[in-house]
């Protein structure tokens, strides 16, 4: 996967939107399965946050990459571990990134729910898009499985 297959968001997501998301799921208020992803950066090392979309789907949970191969998914695949948090509760976990061939339920899924808010990065791919269409763009999207490593903690402060 090369880094054309990322896509930057515009100025109005990254400045206005995100920030607003990622805020409101600080405090405490997840819009939409909202969670705030925090991952170590896998050359700084340091702590990166970003919003995402949590998708429960037959009994599992995922994290799906609308925009392709971004920061937090290069960092996510060198750590293989993260949290997800919403206000003070932070669950850490374990990423399992699935197989191409794994992914069109999981795609149908998200697009199914989040359609409107990303629909624009899957290149005309919709939740009632044929199998065949979402193998076609299932490399372009990683997906990551979501297993907790620890009950779900409040974080200090």
């Amino acid at each position: 996967m090369s880094s054309a297959d990322y896509r930057a968001p515009g100025w109005f997501t990254r400045r206005v939107f995100n920030r607003a998301v990622a805020g409101a799921t600080r405090a405490g208020l997840s819009i939409w399965g909202s969670r705030v992803l925090v991952v170590r950066g896998r050359t700084s090392g340091e702590l990166r946050e970003t919003p995402v979309n949590l998708l429960t789907h037959d009994g599992s949970r995922y994290l799906v990459a609308p925009r392709g191969v971004t920061q937090w998914v290069r960092n996510l695949r060198v750590a293989s571990e993260g949290s997800l948090r919403v206000g003070r509760r932070v669950e850490r976990f374990r990423a399992i990134e699935l197989l191409d061939s794994e992914k069109p339920a999981i795609l149908r899924a998200y697009l199914a729910r989040w359609k409107a808010e990303v629909g624009v990065f899957f290149d005309g791919v919709a939740a009632t898009s044929s199998e065949e269409e979402l193998r076609r763009i299932a490399p372009r999207h990683p997906v990551f499985r979501v297993e907790p490593l620890d009950p779900v903690l409040a974080r200090p402060g």
